[in-house]
């Protein structure tokens, strides 16, 4: 899985011709390194809003080709619609989803801005997190006048663009575009147990940011508070970054209590929900329910997960599937529908497309493992094996937490089966890396190098290749010989009844390490930087010596704590 993404939701004028929507959107779909998650065109407002998602250069190299293509086909001059627009792509935001941090994405919307400024000479405001003033964080205040309202927009220069030309001549076909950095927005409704759309609206000003109207000694009748200018005062809700309104669901017969989360990081879908419970208890009402509108970070899924699991002081170093279920349960999220985690998380959908050694069956694995090709190979069993260790000892943690007479020290264990998982996740990445980093070096010998420019571009492409490969390995060594920490402390504190598997977890990490070793120390064979590749070496042999000695140690205790037992 991609550790680093950030997703794009660019929203261009035109919504009713197919043929146009499709080669916009085909520039997406052809750029490596992304996916595209949706295409949702309006008729009535003549306008498609794309969703993709993927590495941060990928994802902006597929957003200036969409701009570009937009600028090409779509004539503002005869535009209609009924959205609020100001030019042929209207909007392109960029929303970091997990390994790139909020300031990062702003630094890539300004490349991304820059970019279509100078060499599509489209005018570009920066708004939201990426806005340069204040006044130009609103969207809504940017695209004001819309695409008809520019040329005098144009003529102050309060209006001129952050990017691209200041003359609305130059510019009548394409109008101008708003780029920027902002927060994730889920589109979130959690059900009720009542038909009053009263009611359900009563909950929703309880919760929502904006609150409901303040009126004399807090009476919903009584006296419209007001300031000294005359303007109607609000009390705010009890929940920040929270839209909020109740419907009533004809189709199914329920209210709902419909939101947009507009910062998921400060305000949570869990805290959310726990909150709605709340009030609407008060009240008499039941949450039944919820529904998730669109697709959602993993991340929110498995913080949700864990606070859940944490509130029923159980272990939260369970599997990721086993955290998402629990979220997904306590939410409710299939009383309407159902929710597939494959479907309706980010992360999960672009997996979908990316084939892993991990998804396959032990069986698959061992037989892809055996074939003829040379991957996976040695470098990606090490890995594997360092993964079962850590997910021994994982499995430990866990028995611990659950055993009879230790329940005063279940967050202990909770908080060893979280780091286990960590291991996990980490050997398990590398299994495919591993297999990567050979299938690079294989790729840079077929660069052509018919001149001494391709020749030079080549070796340096392998020896970049198989430094990676080095690296990869040793990687797996640093990690398998960290995680020989948690299994020694497990050994030493955890359920007696599981101290052999343990033992066992042990000798997967000591083997991990010496397999890693062995990569390291054949790769390095080919690779002609001689001072960094003795470096290597010798961090490689102080892990391997380590290893062995904490192996050792374990293996002693682990037999001694057997003999004890007995």
């Amino acid at each position: 899985m991609t550790n680093r993404l950030i997703e794009c939701v660019p929203n261009f004028s035109e919504g009713k011709n197919t043929e146009i929507i499709h080669s916009i959107t085909s520039e997406v779909e052809s750029t490596q390194g992304v996916t595209l998650l949706n295409i949702d065109p309006g008729k009535a407002t003549n306008r498609t809003v794309v969703t993709f998602v993927g590495d941060p250069e990928s994802v902006i190299e597929a957003a200036f080709k969409l701009i570009k293509k937009a600028s090409e086909l779509i004539d503002m001059q005869k535009h209609q619609g009924e959205h609020p627009r100001m030019g042929a792509t209207d909007v392109c935001p960029l929303i970091p989803i997990s390994g790139v941090s909020m300031q990062e994405t702003i630094e890539y919307s300004l490349k991304l801005a820059e970019k279509v400024g100078n060499e599509l000479n489209i005018p570009v405001y920066l708004y939201e997190h990426s806005a340069q003033k204040k006044y130009r964080k609103n969207l809504a205040n940017i695209r004001e006048g819309e695409y008809e309202g520019i040329e005098t927009k144009l003529m102050s220069k309060k209006w001129h663009p952050d990017y691209g030309p200041k003359q609305f001549k130059s510019i009548k076909k394409t109008g101008a575009t708003a780029i920027g950095a902002r927060d994730f927005l889920i589109a979130y409704n959690i059900n009720l147990n009542t038909t009053s759309t009263r009611r359900a609206n009563a909950i929703a000003f309880d919760i929502r940011e904006k609150g409901r109207i303040a009126r004399k000694d807090n009476n919903l009748t009584g006296e419209i508070l007001k300031d000294k200018n005359g303007n109607t005062l609000w009390k705010p809700g009890s929940l920040k970054h929270v839209k909020a309104i109740g419907w009533f669901i004809e189709e199914y017969g329920i209210t709902q209590i419909s939101m947009n989360l507009t910062n998921i990081k400060k305000t949570p879908i869990h805290i959310v929900f726990d909150e709605v419970c709340k009030k609407a208890n008060q009240r008499g009402i039941r949450v039944t329910g919820s529904e998730l509108v669109g697709l959602i970070p993993l991340k929110s899924m498995v913080d949700a997960g864990k606070y859940f699991l944490e509130k029923q002081n159980r272990s939260k170093g369970v599997s990721e599937k086993e955290i998402i279920k629990i979220a997904q349960k306590t939410m409710g999220l299939d009383e309407i529908q159902k929710f597939d985690p494959n479907d309706k998380i980010i992360e999960y959908r672009i997996q979908k497309n990316n084939k892993k050694l991990c998804n396959l069956s032990l069986t698959d694995f061992l037989q892809e493992t055996a074939s003829e090709s040379p991957a996976p190979g040695g470098g990606s069993i090490s890995a594997y094996i360092g993964a079962l260790g850590a997910a021994l000892a994982t499995m430990v943690a866990n028995l611990s937490s659950h055993k009879r007479g230790w329940d005063i020290r279940w967050e202990e264990f909770s908080n060893l089966a979280e780091k286990g998982q960590q291991y996990i996740i980490d050997l398990e990445n590398l299994v495919d890396e591993d297999t990567k980093a050979f299938n690079e070096i294989i790729n840079s010998f077929r660069l052509d190098e018919k001149t001494e420019e391709e020749k030079k571009i080549k070796q340096l492409a392998i020896q970049n290749a198989t430094l990676n490969a080095i690296n990869v390995p040793l990687n797996i060594m640093e990690i398998s010989l960290e995680s020989m920490k948690l299994i020694k402390q497990l050994v030493e504190i955890g359920n007696p009844n599981s101290i052999s598997d343990v033992g066992v977890a042990a000798l997967c990490a000591r083997s991990a390490v010496l397999g890693g070793y062995l990569n390291v120390i054949i790769n390095a064979k080919e690779y002609h930087n001689i001072d960094h590749r003795n470096k290597i070496i010798k961090k490689a042999e102080s892990i391997k010596e380590n290893a062995i000695k904490q192996e050792s140690i374990i293996f002693k205790l682990t037999l001694k704590g057997i003999k004890n037992s007995s």
